[in-house]
């Protein structure tokens, strides 16, 4: 099997305005890739750029997608670890556009198995769960947000914080006053806070039962992390600190954190997202799958591997809930309620709708 050409969409999705530490996302930076074979089987992948976390905007993808689709142009889609250093040869970083190709190339092999890309990746299904997250508002805006997702059945929250450390505080107590104690909060600071901050933070934000507290620091302080997190009351999550496998290794080895949030986004995809799954699990350390602001393409390929992904116990998987103000796929992950599922179709399962692809800008590779 070669590769005969690859297509590249501008894929931007508006959405309401989203809000976390680091600033605020008006619509969704989303690049689609489109893997084509000579065999008449195509792979889909898409990535959402996330500038303020991962360095890359929607040009800075689109601008590499035309460069790695010449690279692997003639060559065979099925030998994905080669595919993949083949793009690392080229260029180094750039995790967010590699991981739509990673998706993509991934679901050509699934397809080419026969198989839904879970049981290509060896896994079975699962009852998964999401969170839903609410972004950075007044304390009286975010437990007003708490209590609408509570009235529509959602069981899990999670908080994005990272300002001003004593209205961050306050914003915890209204949520968790507005909804009671039977829902999970956690929380995430996405940077935003410095060391002493951050342990002035969680040590009073204890009493309010939180299950654990996303990346507190910028990731320039790792080094504090190890004492952070033996004094800090709530259990930590590495997220920007965690890009791959070896930062999962450098972290778990440090004792930095309790729990990884792995996010293809910050991986590369599923290949060294595997990588870092089997790290985290050799030592007991469980793991979140998290997102961008992806559509319910590339959610389809997270949900793939959470299922063939036993470490995996947190699930971040809310983006097309998080104000997406168009959905542009066929089939895919469904929610029912705050839980997830995918259909038993060969590869990730969801396609581009073709009417929006015709009004979104395009080259062919």
């Amino acid at each position: 099997m070669k590769i005969t050409h690859t297509e590249i969409y501008r894929f931007s999705i508006p959405m309401e305005p989203f809000v976390i530490a680091t600033g605020t996302m008006h619509f969704a930076q989303n690049v689609l890739i489109r893997i084509f074979t000579d065999t008449g089987i195509h792979g889909i992948g898409e990535c959402s750029a996330f500038p303020m976390i991962v360095g890359e905007t929607q040009e800075t993808c689109i601008a590499m997608a035309k460069d790695f689709a010449a690279i692997l142009k003639g060559k065979d889609p099925l030998e994905i670890p080669e595919r993949m250093n083949d793009l690392l040869d080229y260029a180094d970083h750039n995790a967010t556009i590699k991981s739509a190709f990673d998706m993509a190339l991934f679901d050509i092999a699934a397809k080419n198995a026969n198989l839904p890309l879970y049981k290509f990746l060896g896994g079975t299904k699962r009852t998964i769960e999401t969170d839903m997250t609410i972004g950075i508002d007044t304390p009286e805006g975010m437990a007003a947000t708490a209590l609408k997702y509570k009235s529509q059945g959602c069981r899990i929250l999670k908080i994005k914080l990272g300002k001003k450390v004593h209205d961050d505080i306050e914003r915890v107590k209204q949520i968790r006053e507005a909804v009671g104690e039977d829902l999970i909060l956690r929380l995430d600071a996405n940077q935003g806070w410095s060391f002493d901050d951050a342990l002035f933070a969680l040590g009073e934000l204890e009493k309010y039962n939180i299950e654990f507290c996303e990346q507190p620091m910028r990731t320039w302080y790792d080094d504090q992390l190890p004492e952070l997190n033996v004094n800090s009351p709530i259990k930590l999550m590495a997220d920007e600190s965690c890009y791959n496998h070896h930062d999962a290794r450098k972290l778990i080895n440090s004792q930095s954190t309790t729990y990884l949030n792995i996010k293809f986004s910050k991986s590369g995809g599923i290949l060294e997202a595997q990588k870092i799954h089997e790290e985290a699990l050799k030592h007991g350390v469980k793991c979140m799958i998290g997102s961008m602001l992806e559509s319910r393409i590339a959610l389809s390929a997270n949900l793939h591997f959470a299922y063939a992904s036993p470490n995996v116990e947190f699930f971040d998987l809310d983006t097309a809930l998080l104000g997406h103000l168009a959905d542009p796929v066929v089939g895919g992950l469904t929610y029912n309620g705050y839980f997830l599922d995918v259909p038993e179709e060969i590869g990730i399962g969801a396609e581009a709708d073709e009417f929006f692809l015709e009004k979104c800008e395009s080259w062919r590779v």
